[in-house]
């Protein structure tokens, strides 16, 4: 939602600050006044083309600054953060209740009068596609030069598809279609391998098969090595151990040996400890001795284990010989073992998708027409849904447009399914007919293709949208979509701000009132902005903005006249309304424009 425009030095604006309601303002004033600016100003903020010629004359530069008020979980603040320019994870210490889970997005544009211009985000440099992105989610303009953006087939696609709320079929199509997308990759590297192609399956066979054939496990090489370390050292390992047990426990070496060791002693000096009736210190030293005795032991019995070990000397050659074909290969696929079982492994899926044997293609190939099968149920199933809603979506909105003074005005919206193609077929080298391509139907979207025709008058041919009609009339064929799904938007789609700008050209009386009706429900979900010439449209506005030029220079004064924008309330409003409706501010026309205020209600 718009909170606050700001606009310097644009046009014959000088500075002007507009603070939209959140539901529906109204823009007015004389023609010529500079409402154009503000809309221009709009589009500044949202990425578009700048131009040097609305920089006011004697200025260095114009700058226009939009402040939104954005779900920081929608899609516009989630395009600001991967852009750098919003931590939505930083939380104010007193945040207001009323605000949380929301942030504000700050879009300003400068442009000077000689010069590149400059977006901003939120205080940071950007790209103009980014502002252009992040606007793009915030603001949708419906002015004359503004409705090309749904004659394009992709934005008529995903106008439907909010309007027929279809999100879990096209989950469920998008991902049939990108198992189909993986399948048919593997079936062309198969069936299109190239020489290069086939060398590299080549290799990975090769190297998979000298791993198989060696058949390492992890830490075996480790394993081996310290192994043959106890062979290569077993005399001294034998006479170092025998040693220790004999000072330790001599009765692990030779039984009939009387030598007292020092777990011997020990178990002596505990025995001495505890004839000593007196506590205190001799009972602590004896539990200490005690627990030195139970580690004396357990090292006793890890040493004895290790004198019965008998070491092969004899396969020292088989274990130097294994080790060097272990290291063989860690240094080319390692550098440790667990790398090498890993590498083969990976080049084992690898080399199926390399392998072109008839077999291999065979099954590629029936999995293909498995998921092509898939894809295709799930493609019908959102056609049908597409369908459904294209006939009720271009009802309502033919309902619509004959309350917005269009009788006899109408949309078809066709949900058209490609076919598949048939196959291109040539004659072979012995004359026989083959296939050489097949085109399918389906793609990222589905199987439709989706086409928007619009009606602008009784009698005229259906015409593609963008491409019929006034600017007027594509304003309102606008109101009458966003009107039809207005109740469909996503959670956070509050945050759009429509725009409507001539929405009112060539509309009178009481097609007038319905007008301003109709914008009055669309602001019920959606802050709505309308520059308006109509008194019948403004006073259905909960605020209204006066765009009026300054008083003429003098004479002879180079000054240029400065157009103001201020918001009228109250009295101030009255006798505005008065003013649209009858060029003056007569007792009548104000009694006009209060009725007309009071009885603008929904």
């Amino acid at each position: 939602m718009l909170e606050e425009l700001e606009v310097r030095n644009l046009g014959p604006i000088h500075s002007a600050v507009l603070t939209p309601s959140k539901g529906m303002t109204a823009i007015t004033g004389e023609t010529g006044a500079g409402k154009s600016m503000l809309l221009s100003a709009i589009r500044l903020i949202s990425g578009a083309t700048a131009s040097v010629g609305r920089v006011a004359a004697g200025a260095d530069s114009a700058w226009a600054q939009g402040i939104f008020d954005v779900d920081e979980n929608g899609k516009a603040a989630s395009l600001a953060q991967d852009a750098g320019v919003l931590d939505i994870n930083g939380e104010e210490t007193d945040p207001d209740p009323d605000e949380i889970g929301r942030r504000e997005l700050f879009l300003s544009r400068t442009v000077p009068a000689s010069g590149r211009s400059r977006a901003v985000l939120c205080g940071h440099s950007v790209p103009r596609n980014v502002l252009g992105n992040v606007a793009a989610e915030l603001v949708t303009i419906h002015g004359q030069a503004d409705q090309l953006r749904l004659a394009s087939p992709s934005r008529q696609r995903e106008f439907l598809d909010m309007a027929a709320d279809d999100g879990a079929e096209r989950n469920a199509y998008r991902q049939a279609w990108e198992q189909l997308q993986t399948i048919d990759q593997r079936f062309s590297n198969v069936t299109n391998q190239e020489a290069s192609t086939r060398q590299r399956a080549d290799y990975l066979r090769e190297s998979i098969e000298q791993i198989n054939k060696v058949d390492p496990k992890p830490g075996e090489d480790e394993e081996l090595k310290e192994k043959r370390s106890r062979v290569e050292n077993a005399a001294e390992i034998a006479q170092g151990v025998g040693s220790a047990l004999s000072a330790l426990d001599a009765s692990q070496v030779d039984s009939d040996s009387d030598t007292q060791g020092a777990s011997d002693a020990i178990t002596h000096a505990i025995q001495a400890l505890r004839t000593i009736h007196v506590g205190g210190v001799f009972g602590e030293a004896a539990d200490r001795l005690e627990s030195l005795n139970a580690d004396l032991s357990d090292i006793v019995f890890s040493l004895s284990n290790e004198v019965d070990t008998d070491e092969d000397a004899e396969g020292l050659d088989a274990i130097n010989a294994r080790i060097h074909e272990l290291d063989e290969l860690t240094r080319r696929w390692g550098p440790t073992l667990e790398d090498v079982i890993a590498w083969r492994d990976k080049a084992a899926f690898e080399v199926e998708d390399l392998d072109a044997s008839p077999e291999k293609v065979e099954e590629i190939k029936a999995q293909r027409k498995q998921a092509f099968d898939v894809a295709i149920k799930a493609a019908e199933t959102l056609s049908k849904k597409r369908k459904l809603a294209a006939t009720a979506l271009a009802n309502t909105v033919t309902k619509e447009l004959s309350a917005l003074a269009m009788a006899g005005s109408g949309l078809e919206i066709r949900v058209m399914r490609r076919n598949l193609a048939a196959k291109d077929k040539t004659a072979g080298k012995n004359g026989e007919m083959q296939t050489t391509s097949v085109t399918w139907p389906l793609d990222a979207n589905g199987i439709d293709d989706i086409e928007f025709l619009f009606t602008p008058f009784p009698g005229s041919p259906q015409l593609p949208m963008g491409k019929s009609a006034s600017g007027g009339e594509l304003s309102r064929l606008m109101l009458a979509l966003e009107l039809s799904v207005a109740e469909k938007r996503t959670v956070g789609s509050s945050d759009m701000t429509f725009i409507f700008d001539e929405v009112d050209a060539g509309v009178g009386g009481k097609a007038a009132v319905e007008l301003g009706k109709r914008l009055a429900k669309l602001a019920q979900t959606s802050q709505v902005i309308v520059v308006t010439h109509l008194a019948q449209v403004a006073s259905w506005a909960d605020s209204q903005f006066v765009v009026s030029k300054g008083s003429a220079p003098s004479a002879g004064s180079k000054a240029p006249v400065e157009t103001t924008v201020n918001e009228v309330t109250g009295n101030a409003r009255i006798h505005e309304i008065a003013r649209m409706l009858s060029g003056s501010e007569s007792a009548t026309s104000l009694s006009h424009a209060q009725e007309l205020l009071n009885s603008s209600e929904l």
